[in-house]
């Protein structure tokens, strides 16, 4: 053996440098501080945006004990453009014979209202002011249980109120006052109150992924927020025409993710698909022969990968127009036919 080919062999494992790596070790105490380093700065980039809701609306004389007065209400809601569009629920300003606005800084300003949904329970109002900041708008695609949330707003008249939690659910579904069932809904344990309706659900960034709308009482921590995604496409068609006129197919649903090999197996272009969860009696999805369990990945010529993408097909161009729906049922793919009609609870 030659003295090159010795020295490989005498070098064994054990003679070797050994690289030492010195974790971080991390407290509770670091813990604490960034959990609440996350939500102060959070809280500073969104808060500037939210803004205190005051209504009046009309009594109703017909009701008992009514001297036809004005009965005051209040929300909250938050500046998305600079030139005053403010997102708020329908609830908090339907109806309104008179709105206010008082922003951040303690100015207040008379609002008008360009159109409310309460299908979706979302509603856009407007200001003119000056020197406005806009929220940040996040994507509730990409969203996460467990994530930390943060709801912003006036419980009980007190402005720019923060609670903290996480993300507790994705995908529920929720009635409206309409008495349509709203889907993929946000659920969360961030505290929330009468007078929250309206204000943004942030991530920490300060990005708005969702608005609150409702709480389950007496139940503590089990609280929802309309996603961001569907707010976005309903704002820009409240801006544009008032009001939406949707078409109605009678399903719930909610977001499910698909296994890699059904993916594969059908050659589908989406990961995601919508969940049949119940079909309404009488509906053209009933006619069409659509069952629960029933997974949607196409509507025409167009890929579901989520209800966001069904609602946005579902616009009143698609009244009476028949159309192919794709679902995937068991194993098998099925193609339906299906005629949507108006939404029997369209606000008049």
């Amino acid at each position: 053996m030659n003295k090159s080919l010795r020295r490989i062999s005498n070098f064994s494992p054990q003679t070797r440098p050994q690289k030492s790596i010195a974790e971080p070790i991390i407290n509770d105490d670091q813990l604490l501080d960034a959990y609440s380093n996350a939500v102060m700065s959070a809280t500073e980039r969104a808060n500037p945006s939210v803004v205190n809701i005051s209504v009046q609306q009309h009594q109703d004389d017909n009701r008992r004990g009514s001297d036809g007065n004005q009965r005051m209400g209040s929300g909250s809601g938050f500046v998305f453009t600079p030139d005053g569009f403010i997102l708020t629920n329908s609830h908090v300003v339907h109806g309104a014979s008179k709105i206010v606005v008082t922003l951040f800084d303690g100015h207040q300003f008379d609002a008008q209202l360009l159109g409310d949904d309460p299908d979706t329970d979302l509603a856009v109002i407007r200001i003119n002011a000056a020197s406005l900041v806009p929220a940040v708008l996040g994507d509730s695609q990409k969203i996460r249980v467990g994530q930390l949330a943060i709801a912003i707003g006036n419980p009980y008249g007190f402005q720019c109120s923060v609670t903290a939690g996480v993300v507790s659910a994705l995908g529920r579904s929720l009635r409206s006052n309409s008495g349509r069932l709203m889907d993929n809904i946000i659920q969360t344990d961030a505290a929330l109150n009468p007078g929250n309706s309206g204000g943004p659900l942030v991530n920490s960034r300060g990005e708005v992924i969702g608005i609150n709308t409702a709480v389950i009482l007496p139940a503590q921590g089990i609280c929802f927020a309309i996603a961001v995604n569907t707010a976005k496409f309903v704002a820009g068609r409240l801006i544009r025409d008032g009001k939406i006129r949707r078409s109605y197919i009678g399903v719930a649903g909610q977001n499910v993710p698909l296994h890699r090999r059904v993916v594969r197996f059908h050659r589908l272009p989406v990961e995601h698909a919508v969940l049949v969860v119940a079909v309404e009696d009488n509906s053209p999805a009933q006619r069409a022969g659509l069952l629960e369990g029933d997974l949607i990945v196409g509507y025409g010529t167009e890929s579901i990968a989520g209800i966001d993408d069904l609602h946005r097909l579902l616009t009143d161009e698609r009244l009476g127009v028949r159309s192919q729906v794709t679902v995937l049922r068991g194993t098998e793919k099925v193609l339906l036919w299906i005629i949507p009609e108006e939404s029997r609870f369209a606000a008049q």
